[in-house]
Parts: C-alpha cells; sequence; structure tokens
C-alpha cells in the first residue's frame, strides 16, 4: 500500500500458471455436464465470473461451476448442499445441479472440490437505482422463518471475518492503519469473532451466513425470479448476521437512507425473525453490523495492501466508521451515521 510503508506481495511463479490451470479445468467440467461428448460444439469459451481464494468460479453455456477452497469442511459443504436442494426452500435457494457423485461434488487440481449450479443473471452493478435490496430482504424473511429440514451446520459468517481480520494483519504487519479495524473487532462479543457460539436464544435460525447483492440471481436467466446463491457460509445461526451488512452499509454512509428503509421495511412485512416488527432494530442488529463493518475494512485494507494503492472513497468510509466504533460506547457506534 502507498504511503504506508508497505510493500505488496509479488506472486510465485507457479500461481498464475495454477490459477489459468484451475479455469481450464473448471470449465471443461461445466461444459462436460451440459453438453453430450460427441456431438457438434459451437459453445463460446468458458468465462471466468469470480477468483478469490475461498472460491473460483467459471461458467460454461447453462453451467457454473465452482472451486471451493481447498481446506473447506467437506462434511459440512455437502450439508449445505443438500439444505440448497430440499424442496422447503424453493424460490429462496438456488440448487445445484445433480453430478454423479453422491455428495454432489466433483475434484478439481489441486484437490479442490468442485459444485456445479445453474446460471443466473446476476445483479448490474451499472444500475444502483434498480438494486434489488426489498427482493433480498424477502429472501432472507423467507429462509430465517424456514425451519431447517434437514441437520445444518454452524453458520460461517463470525469465522469469515475472523479470517478478514487475519488476512488484514498479514498483509499489514506493524502498519497503524490496522489498529481502528482490531479495535473495533475486539471489542465485540467472543461469538461475533467466531470464538464462541451465539447466544443459545439467536442461533437456532437458518442464516446465509455472507448476504451482499453479490449473492442474488435471476433464475431462470435472464429474468427469473430473484434467489439466493452461494451457500458456503449457510446454517444456523442469529439472523441478525444476515441484515448486518447493508446496516453497516447505511451506518457508514455507503448504504443510502432510503433503500436502508426499503430492505429493513420488506423483511419486517415479510415477517422476518431478526429484528421486532415495529420499533428500533438496533439492539440486535449492534453488535452484527459492528463486526461487518470491521470486516468490511479489513478486507478492504488487504486488498489495498494487495493492490499497492490507497482505499477509495467507499472503503474509507468503512474504515471511518471502525475509528468512531472505537472510539464510542458501543450502544451508539453501529447508529452513529444514522
Amino acid at each position: 500500500m502507498t504511503g504506508r510503508g508497505t510493500t505488496t506481495r509479488e506472486p510465485a511463479a507457479s500461481e498464475p500458471v495454477i490459477r489459468e490451470s484451475v479455469i481450464r479445468e473448471l470449465g471443461a467440467l461445466a461444459h462436460r455436464l451440459h453438453h453430450p461428448p460427441g456431438t457438434p460444439c459451437a459453445c463460446e469459451p468458458p468465462q471466468l465470473l469470480a477468483d478469490r481464494p475461498d472460491g473460483t468460479v467459471v461458467r460454461s453455456g447453462p453451467v457454473v461451476a465452482k472451486a471451493h477452497a481447498a481446506d473447506i469442511d467437506r462434511e459440512a459443504l455437502a450439508a449445505r448442499l443438500a439444505l440448497a436442494s430440499a424442496p422447503q426452500l424453493t424460490g429462496v435457494l438456488l440448487p445445484p445441479l445433480t453430478t454423479p457423485d453422491p455428495d454432489g461434488t466433483t475434484e478439481a487440481a489441486p484437490r479442490r472440490p468442485v459444485t456445479f449450479w445453474p446460471y443466473g443473471t446476476p445483479v448490474d452493478p451499472r444500475a444502483p437505482d434498480a438494486a434489488p435490496w426489498a427482493e433480498a430482504a424477502v429472501l432472507l424473511a423467507r429462509l430465517h422463518r424456514t425451519v431447517s429440514p434437514l441437520p445444518a451446520p454452524p453458520m460461517r459468517g463470525p469465522v469469515k471475518a475472523a479470517r478478514a481480520l487475519a488476512r488484514m494483519a498479514a498483509a499489514l504487519p506493524g502498519d497503524d492503519a490496522v489498529l481502528p479495524v482490531q479495535a473495533a473487532w475486539h471489542a465485540l462479543p467472543a461469538w461475533a469473532r467466531g470464538e464462541a457460539a451465539p447466544p443459545a436464544a439467536r442461533s437456532g435460525f437458518l442464516c446465509h451466513g455472507d448476504l451482499h447483492l453479490g449473492q442474488l440471481v435471476r433464475h431462470p436467466a435472464p429474468d427469473g425470479p430473484w434467489l439466493l446463491i452461494d451457500v458456503d457460509d449457510a446454517g444456523r445461526g442469529d439472523p441478525a448476521w444476515d441484515l448486518a451488512r447493508p446496516a453497516a452499509w447505511y451506518a457508514a454512509g455507503v448504504l443510502a437512507p432510503e433503500d436502508w428503509r426499503l430492505f429493513l421495511e420488506a423483511y419486517r412485512s415479510t415477517g422476518g425473525p431478526a429484528v421486532p416488527a415495529e420499533g428500533d432494530p438496533w439492539p440486535q442488529l449492534d453488535v452484527p453490523a459492528r463486526a461487518l463493518t470491521a470486516q468490511t475494512a479489513a478486507v478492504a485494507l488487504a486488498k489495498c495492501a494487495a493492490e499497492g494503492r490507497e482505499p477509495d472513497e467507499m472503503e474509507q468510509l468503512m474504515i471511518d466508521s471502525c475509528t468512531r466504533i472505537a472510539t464510542l460506547p458501543p450502544e451508539l457506534a453501529a447508529g452513529c451515521a444514522s
């Protein structure tokens, strides 16, 4: 990151080769699933949709292949895939495609489980006024109200947040820029840092675990109903966690007040259990919103370090929000921008 006495890590020479190999392999696997061998093919080349440490996603025609992290809990992943396929969650979660493997996964080099999904039309980032905040809220409320039809692992939201803080610390060792984020993080209760179970009264709900607008697609493409995707973090937990990212963005000034009100009102009108039907939602949202603020700021700082740049305006708003959280009483911190 420039101006902070840090250096950007140079990728190992083998990394681009491995990445390209995984992308080609995923494209071939997805193509094979929808295209019978030996038949004429006029398909377009595979399209890389996402490439992150926790997942590489490639599309071939109507099929999307996702290579999960090599260290993912495979038993928990299988349980989450079964949940996404459950009839009780039809119209809420995008179900995976059937594969010959009994647990719904295949293997891709180097030793990464692969799942397959129907392609759906994602949210258009160029049309912020058309962002489906109300639709996302309705889907969350329906998910939270569903009694799990199958055994479900714990929701991984707090664990994912903890990984973001560790990633930031590794990217910026000894850098003062991380201090407000770490202070906001350490002020949280242990359960919100992934170090303990959440309160029993709030731990039995089905949750998505990583809600943002990138987790919605229209299926069937291009204009079917909105569905939630990416169940890597789904499971039992506090439903307020799924409202926490838009709540944190609203408190930091990233999400417009009218979008936050639309989201919250749609969730409440659908009977979502994360917050009371009326009145102040912040007693339930405070801790998860502070956790997501720290997570978002940590990811931003780690990205900036890797890319050798300063935070952009939106990233800086989240970092500044951590500074406020670290210096204000907890009951005021999450809603200090509202």
